[in-house]
């Protein structure tokens, strides 16, 4: 056999091996006896006719195509390690020359890309800082009275934004009542915005006791789909009108939170303080990360194959499904109520899918670049953090996940730490 090997662009190459000589005599060989094997002769029991008779029922180029399929599999590990390359997906397979003294194959393979890094030592970036004033302890501490709130019927007085209406409605399409469109006493926010847009403000203003008839129409992406777009009548009563009353903020409402080691308010306000100020670390944390790792990718150029964003995009779109599954939602629902099919989501995940892509192999380049790789003690430490998380045996997370992808991952970590470290 004979192998050449040439590069194309976005780290995909041509493989050329020439298979001949006894090597290709010895695959026609083997194509024809499994051939014949399936070639019926009137008078001989199948497989037993004489070689003569059967070749005349064989055509020459299903043997050469057959023999292909033989020897592709020497032919393709032969090249790879002719020319020492490293495929990271399953190759595509053409013939340039098919006789029945030597075929070439072409295989298109497709390589690890490389990177061309760009400045990632000595970034000049400076870190936020985090501060909390007493605006913010405020507005968390209303949230938590907000959560405490009580719903008390409304003795006097309309309907306004921000008090829940228990209502009936009826809705009518061309004086038709229509599907769907009735409910009884039903409790409605006013501003939740989750009736049809119109809907809530026309009940601004009515006592309870009163009826109105309420003129809307439908969003054009309702998925009803003989609804969108269409102008419609409900027919509403007020039954009774709710307002939410929250609680003092003071010493006794802070017991009534049941938060251990917290019975004041004014130890209420040092701990929402402490909250706020970790919280706001670990969002000047990430910015920060995320600034130092985009001037890295940025200043790094890198031809991905799209093998690698579409392995990536498949394994995020995987993801995505179980997270609607652990939220009792399937791909069929998701679809129906926001009307994003499953070809929809994939040309959006695959924006964030090279994205990610990249950023490893930029990571990557920089890791080989400082020679940077995780050993044995902190792989093993990596497997006992994971088992400890997920409270399995080390053993067991083992079984699941390979330590060549924990090295991996730690590499990249490694990476990005001597990235940060180097930040002036």
């Amino acid at each position: 056999m004979k192998a050449t090997w040439s590069l194309k662009e976005k780290s995909t190459g041509e493989l050329k091996v020439t298979v001949s000589g006894d090597a290709w005599v010895n695959a026609q060989e083997k194509a024809f006896e499994k051939l014949a094997k399936n070639v019926e002769i009137d008078g001989f029991r199948k497989g037993s006719a004489p070689k003569a008779l059967v070749k005349k029922q064989i055509r020459e180029q299903s043997i050469l195509m057959e023999a292909v399929d033989i020897v592709a599999n020497d032919a393709y590990t032969f090249g790879l390690q002719d020319h020492d390359v490293t495929p990271i997906a399953r190759p595509t397979l053409d013939l340039e020359t098919l006789t029945a003294e030597a075929a070439t194959l072409i295989f298109l393979v497709t390589i690890n890309p490389e990177v061309t890094l760009g400045q990632y030592k000595g970034l000049e970036v400076t870190k936020g800082y985090v501060t909390v004033d007493e605006d913010e302890v405020s507005e968390r501490l209303n949230k938590m009275r907000e959560e405490y709130a009580e719903l008390l019927v409304k003795e006097e007085g309309t309907v306004e934004v921000g008090d829940t209406a228990v209502i009936d409605f009826e809705g009518f399409k061309d004086g038709e009542a229509f599907e769907g469109g009735k409910g009884e006493n039903h409790p409605l926010e006013i501003g939740s915005n989750s009736f049809i847009p119109g809907f809530e403000e026309a009940l601004v203003g009515l006592a309870a006791g009163e009826e109105k008839d309420v003129n809307v129409t439908f969003p054009e992406s309702y998925q009803a789909e003989h609804l969108a777009g269409q102008p419609v009548t409900f027919k509403v009563k007020v039954h009774e009108i709710k307002t939410r009353q929250l609680p003092e903020l003071n010493d006794e409402f802070v017991k009534d939170l049941n938060q251990e080691g917290v019975e004041t308010l004014e130890q209420l306000k040092e701990k929402v303080t402490h909250e706020l100020t970790h919280e706001k670390e670990h969002q000047v944390e990430d910015a920060f990360d995320n600034e130092v790792l985009g001037k890295v990718v940025e200043a790094s150029s890198v031809e991905i194959p799209q093998v690698m964003i579409d392995e990536e995009t498949e394994a995020m779109f995987e993801d995505f499904k179980r997270r609607l599954q652990s939220q009792g939602f399937t791909m069929e629902l998701y679809a129906q109520v926001t009307g994003q099919d499953e070809a929809f989501l994939k040309e959006q995940i695959s924006k964030d899918a090279e994205s990610k892509v990249k950023v490893r192999l930029v990571l990557n380049a920089v890791a080989k670049a400082e020679n940077l790789d995780a050993n044995e003690e902190e792989i093993e430490a990596e497997f006992a953090q994971i088992a400890t998380a997920y409270n399995l045996e080390v053993a067991k997370v083992k079984e699941l996940v390979a330590p060549e992808s924990i090295a991996y991952d730690l590499r990249l970590k490694k990476a990005f730490d001597f990235i940060k470290e180097s930040v002036q």
